[in-house]
């Protein structure tokens, strides 16, 4: 072969030593922060915390005052995204059928173990394994990053390439691709957006057999109905007898709906909410919480014995010190700019609750503060605020819209909490379907089909209007 000259032309994404450390600390969750400190404070003999009388000024938003006192209670859980996830077997599972009858007790899948490995650390060791090119191992590391607990990707694809940088041009195609790649992971089932393809994944890796080929096409196309229990309909359905149908529920009942619950440590996590809202001369005004807040330092000593030695072998430290203090710094003022523009723009919900939560977007902060949305996205993971109705997540915030009659938007939140409304309100004889409560919501000019209606319902994990009714 003549050997020749090609020219390639190629992208990829070169990010300076202090931009990596400003991006990690960024994402990182405030006890993440005080493990990655201590491990910077163990590491490096130029940096300090300093002492409370030290303590530098906090940044702060709105009128000057002093931050409560730090707030730590249990962290909320999160409402599942599908009540497929809680309510797909039910509390009761009974069947009677011409063959007989067989009863359930109750599946236990919260399998959760002590361990010394998180999820994040399990899968991203598994894509240290793989042989594929730099560009998709970092958007399969994109995708490991944006896992719940429970091991479900809960934002769309589409939502998530329009947080990586524009310039690195990702499609949608490069996306999903990465997404085969990790729900090839273990554990089984992670990866997956929904309970229906968490167990259609479990069951797809194990042998084929009728009873498998049976579980997996009830999984897919009838879940709904083995939630609700009603056997018959599934029997008419898939075309089988009462003992496949048992076999193929009791194999169904096997496969682990929350497949990274197990690498979930047991203690009870305990949250330090980043800021603190207050409604100060009529005004909702967030600071930082002071509790949160890390008070580090260089140590005058070693750095006084520095500036005497030139060529120290700790000059390097030095710089590692000053980068980390200014990006612990910059982080927490992102948080707080983020944090108040999302209070300037929900004041109603602080002064009404949720069922005035207006709509609200990545991209709507971002463009106010000029930062990029995928920077607004890790700010408001993991991040907390303390207000008077709670404490909540900073993404608790964002939602989807729905349209209204007079041409506006009413959020997902919002339509949520006036369904809980209606459905405790209800005559629990006659409780509403989902169809009536659509044509209610239309009465006051919100449009919603019946099958949104049936989702948001879920997501409160209520059931169905025939698991409600009492005789």
């Amino acid at each position: 072969m003549k050997p020749s000259l090609q020219l390639r032309l190629s992208q990829h994404l070169a990010l300076t030593p202090q931009l990596q450390l400003s991006i990690r600390l960024l994402q990182l969750s405030t006890l993440e922060l005080e493990q990655e400190l201590e491990k910077y404070l163990q590491e490096n003999p130029l940096l300090e915390r300093e002492e409370e009388e030290y303590a530098p000024q906090l940044p702060k938003a709105g009128e000057s005052e002093s931050a409560d006192e730090a707030q730590s209670e249990p962290e909320p859980p999160a409402p599942p995204s599908s009540a497929d996830e809680e309510s797909w077997l039910g509390e009761e599972s009974s069947y009677s059928g011409s063959s007989g009858s067989f009863d359930d007790d109750d599946g236990d899948y919260q399998d959760v173990q002590a361990t010394t490995i998180s999820l994040r650390e399990h899968l991203t060791w598994q894509l240290g394994l793989m042989s594929i090119p730099d560009r998709d191992r970092t958007l399969v590391q994109c995708l490991i990053e944006a896992l719940d607990d429970d091991g479900y990707l809960t934002q769309s694809l589409e939502d998530l390439a329009e947080t990586l940088p524009a310039e690195l041009e990702i499609e949608l195609e490069e996306l999903q691709i990465a997404l085969k790649h990790l729900q090839c992971f273990d554990p089984t089932g992670v990866g997956a957006r929904n309970a229906q393809e968490c167990l259609a994944l479990q069951l797809e890796a194990l042998p084929s057999d009728p009873i498998r080929t049976l579980a997996l096409k009830i999984v897919r196309q009838h879940l709904e109905l083995l939630a609700g229990r009603d056997f018959g309909k599934i029997k008419r359905h898939v075309e089988c007898d009462d003992d496949q149908l048992r076999d193929a529920q009791f194999l169904i009942r096997s496969l682990n709906p929350r497949p990274g619950a197990k690498y979930a440590a047991l203690d009870a996590r305990y949250i330090t909410p980043d800021v603190v809202v207050r409604k100060i001369r009529g005004q909702w005004t967030v600071n930082i919480n002071s509790d949160a807040f890390p008070r580090l330092r260089i140590n005058s000593l070693y750095a006084q014995i520095l500036s005497r030695q030139r060529g120290s072998g700790l000059a390097g430290q030095l710089q590692e010190a000053r980068w980390l203090i200014k990006n612990v710094q910059q982080r927490f003022d992102t948080i707080l700019r983020v944090a108040q523009a999302i209070v300037d723009r929900q004041r109603q919900f602080f002064d009404h609750g949720e069922v005035a939560m207006r709509p609200l977007v990545l991209r709507e902060i971002a463009d106010i503060l000029g930062l990029h949305e995928s920077t607004v996205s890790r700010v408001t993971t993991q991040k907390y605020m303390a207000t008077p109705r709670g404490i909540f997540e900073l993404k608790y915030f964002f939602g989807s819209h729905v349209a209204t009659d007079a041409g506006g938007a009413c959020s997902a939140t919002a339509i949520r909490a006036l369904l809980k409304q209606l459905i405790g309100a209800e005559e629990p004889k006659k409780p509403l379907s989902d169809s009536q409560l659509s044509e209610v919501l239309g009465q006051q000019g919100i449009v919603v089909a019946r099958r949104t209606i049936a989702k948001y319902r879920e997501a409160l994990n209520i059931p169905p209007v025939k698991l409600r009714k009492t005789i």
